[in-house]
């Protein structure tokens, strides 16, 4: 069977993107990855080109495109259930937390927009993002585990995959959190996977147009 394609934006800049990509590694499922750069002027054809919704991610597999990055981790989720909580009740905890960042918070995402180049410096903060801020930290206070793991549900979930471009967004922002935030947020931007795509953003214009993950 042929393997399924993760088209994605620039690993610098696409948040989207990184969130299937780690839940796709954490599965460990093999995957082709193609890179569509987001700031060129043949950016639009050729997302349109990969996707329905003409935007990235999208995940090519069995002849169809699935374009939105939870759909593509519930796909890989429905091949290997490590990615969410065993528990039935945790799970749906899991779930609603991560369709919070899904759906929400879109202050931080457009006055912080992930770019992982960026040297980290904090900026004025409206109100509205404030808020965003105080209210992911609320969230993660209210369903950490302790005990179980480092993670929010212990072992690492979709849920952390939504929220580690969030990390990312508080670290180059310099936003100042709650000592148990930013001992998760640590976690987060230490983990091997997202090191392994943080470095790659760091050489990106150097790689190829295409490149495979067993």
């Amino acid at each position: 069977m042929d393997r399924p394609v993760l088209h994605i934006g620039n690993k610098q800049l696409s948040s989207w993107s990184l969130r299937p990509w780690l839940a796709l590694r954490k599965a460990g499922i093999a995957f082709d990855e193609h890179m569509i750069p987001l700031d060129r002027p043949e950016s639009r054809a050729a997302l349109e080109a990969a996707s329905p919704g003409g935007t990235v991610p999208v995940l090519e597999t069995g002849g169809v495109a699935i374009w939105d990055s939870l759909a593509i981790c519930e796909w890989a989720a429905e091949r290997n259930p490590i990615l969410w909580p065993a528990d039935p009740d945790i799970r749906g905890q899991a779930r609603s937390v991560t369709a919070a960042m899904h759906s929400g918070f879109s202050a931080l995402r457009n006055a912080c927009p992930m770019d992982l180049r960026r040297t980290a410096a904090p900026v004025t903060l409206d109100g509205a993002v404030r808020r965003d801020v105080v209210a992911i930290q609320a969230v993660w206070a209210a369903v950490r585990r302790s005990g179980d793991g480092p993670f929010l549900f212990g072992r690492w979930s979709i849920a952390d995959a939504f929220y580690t471009p969030v990390a990312a967004r508080f670290h180059h922002f310099a936003i100042e959190l709650d000592p148990a935030s930013q001992a998760y947020c640590d976690t987060l931007l230490a983990d091997e996977d997202y090191r392994d795509w943080f470095d790659a953003a760091q050489r990106e214009d150097l790689l190829p147009p295409g490149h495979s993950h067993a």
